[in-house]
């Protein structure tokens, strides 16, 4: 049982209450306690099991008890019981889009819909369009968001996958067999969303290693095991697959299986141009080819491919980083010695677009501030949401302006500390573009985060335009969440990203790559083109908490896998250089 299963088991029991028609405050308990165990900054499991959770604020004798039960024996009794009072699907109607706990209550009351199929049916044959409150357009959106749903079946976020991938490497590098263990396919290309979690070991006992794998607990089903492979269907729905390959063929086997199958074939090809074969336990002589290539070669190719770089060295090539195998020209700079130095983690001096309690967020000023020190950063910029965004507490003219009091304040107590606070707002892009403050609240502001956060139906055009005329205000520093997609739940708005990347470069403004890993946007893809138009780029965690500063580790996989370096990436600069890039749009107008 890890923390994110505990907070979802709160989290479930909140939603079933509230179908339940429960009271508002032992609602509320619940989603707090979810909110608490999900962003609690140490090891909340162990904590729980060893029933030492007293003095954590929100957590009283009752979450406590049931908390500890989940961490010693991985079910809760109380939750068995509520979710038997209910059918077996209805939790999956919360994975609707635009479907609140109200209206499923509605429907499951009046219709009795209990799962996404009764869900379409009723949405189909009209029955849904009749309920109070719902409307033939209200069907009609949830059908898309159904469709959407299905098209994404089982897919998984990062952050869904990391704990697990975490916990099965750490499982595989203890056991006595095993010498060398990895994580392949497209988790290790760092791709936004999976389908699978691929592992690869080498073995001197593969068979031990297989039984212990497929035992291992959490596996909900075992559909298949053999001697060099297994694959297993664990409780949380994700598919982990296992192979097993001899010391000397793991290097040429990380490279097969993390793949791409595009980025393999291109290897492939390259090596038949040199009288080899190349498949995933390494190079052979391609047939008809002279045994004197291999003597050439000094010796045989098997025997030289201790690391992975070693295969592309056998190729002639640089080593090509995992997240840069998808095709799109990484051999050929390999090949040219033009391959970028990619943007690391340690590379990063803070960060922006962050909320605090003044907002949504979960964490005070002084608890994000705190957070940022222990990361070693330089600075922080807190975005709180702006007036307009009334249901995320946004902050109007008054309270903005005493946060931008108490920054000022708190940097004279922690400049002590080598940490500089910027003030900042998450400002609403209105639907005509213009901006939720006027330019002269904007103006006392160290920097701005633009965004849109509702009305998503206009047509790409009218989006588009909305954005630009949004960047082309010199008080906006950097476009927040471009596309405003949600992964697996919402899709992106229709915009012209070329034509977004082109306003950016003319008008000076960042794009961000927001880290949170429901979003990772701009997507990757874009941000070659976003490069080489002269775009700088802003890892930001959007983070409401202060665990959620530490999602910037998923938006920096998607800033390599978008071939972006240390330069391309604002928040790499030091203090002083970071003070004059937020000032430079502003001169420049």
């Amino acid at each position: 049982m890890t923390a994110d299963q505990m907070s979802e088991v709160l989290r479930n029991i909140a939603r079933l209450l509230e179908l339940k028609g429960e009271n508002t405050f032992k609602v509320r308990a619940y989603n707090t306690g979810a909110e608490i165990v999900e962003n609690f900054p140490g090891d909340i499991v162990s904590k729980a099991a060893a029933n030492e959770l007293e003095g954590i604020k929100g957590l009283g004798d009752a979450l406590q008890q049931k908390l500890h039960e989940l961490a010693t024996t991985g079910k809760l009794e109380f939750y068995d019981k509520l979710k038997a009072e209910f059918p077996e699907g209805i939790m999956e109607l919360f994975d609707v889009q635009g479907l609140g706990p109200k209206k499923i209550v509605a429907l499951h009351q009046q219709l009795g819909v209990g799962s996404i199929a009764d869900l379409k049916r009723v949405c189909e044959n009209g029955a849904a369009a009749k309920l109070p409150g719902f409307g033939e357009k209200t069907a009609q959106k949830l059908l898309e968001g159904i469709a959407f749903r299905q098209s994404h079946a089982h897919e998984f976020r990062q952050d869904q996958v990391a704990p697990i991938v975490a916990q099965m490497l750490a499982m595989l590098k203890e056991h006595p067999d095993v010498s060398r263990a990895e994580v392949a396919g497209s988790y290790r290309r760092a791709k936004e969303t999976v389908h699978d979690l691929d592992f690869l070991v080498a073995a001197k006992t593969p068979a031990a290693v297989m039984n212990e794998f497929v035992g291992m607990p959490g596996v909900k089903q075992v559909l298949g095991h053999g001697e060099t492979k297994s694959s297993v269907l664990l409780e949380s729905g994700v598919q982990c697959d296992l192979r097993a390959v001899k010391n000397d063929e793991f290097a040429a086997a990380l490279v097969y299986f993390t793949g791409s199958k595009e980025h393999n074939i291109v290897l492939r090809q390259r090596a038949l141009e040199r009288g080899w074969s190349l498949n995933e336990y390494g190079f052979t002589l391609s047939e008809g080819v002279a045994p004197s290539i291999k003597k050439q070669r000094g010796q045989a190719a098997s025997d030289t491919l201790n690391e992975e770089a070693d295969v592309y060295r056998f190729l002639d090539l640089d080593f090509i980083e995992p997240e840069l195998r998808e095709n799109t020209g990484e051999v050929a700079a390999a090949e040219s010695g033009t391959l970028p130095k990619l943007v690391e983690l340690s590379n990063l001096r803070g960060c922006f677009h962050n909320h605090t309690t003044a907002s949504d967020g979960k964490a005070t000023l002084r608890e994000m501030a705190e957070a940022a020190h222990e990361l070693g950063w330089q600075y922080l910029g807190i975005a709180d949401h702006s007036q307009s965004s009334v249901i995320a507490n946004g902050l109007d003219e008054k309270r903005l302006r005493a946060q931008i009091k108490e920054i000022r304040q708190l940097n004279e107590e922690f400049a002590d500390k080598g940490l500089r606070l910027f003030a900042g707002s998450e400002v609403d892009i209105l639907k005509d573009g213009s901006l939720d403050f006027d330019d002269g609240l904007l103006g006392e502001l160290d920097y701005v985060v633009a965004s849109v956060h509702n009305i998503f139906t206009l047509s790409e055009a009218e989006q588009t335009k909305r954005i630009i005329r949004a960047m082309e205000n010199p008080h906006v520093t950097m476009l927040g969440h471009v596309t405003g997609r949600l992964l697996l739940e919402r899709p992106a708005y229709a915009v012209n990203i070329p034509a977004i990347i082109k306003a950016a470069a003319e008008t000076g403004t960042i794009i961000e790559i927001n880290a949170n890993p429901w979003r990772l946007d701009l997507d990757w893809r874009w941000w070659k083109v976003a490069v080489e138009k002269g775009v700088k780029c802003s890892i930001n965690p959007d983070a409401h908490s202060t665990r959620g500063l530490q999602d910037v580790y998923y938006g920096v996989r998607i800033a390599r896998k978008g071939w972006l370096t240390k330069r391309d990436v604002v928040n790499c600069l030091p203090l002083v250089k970071m003070e004059e890039a937020l000032r430079t749009k502003r001169e420049r107008r």
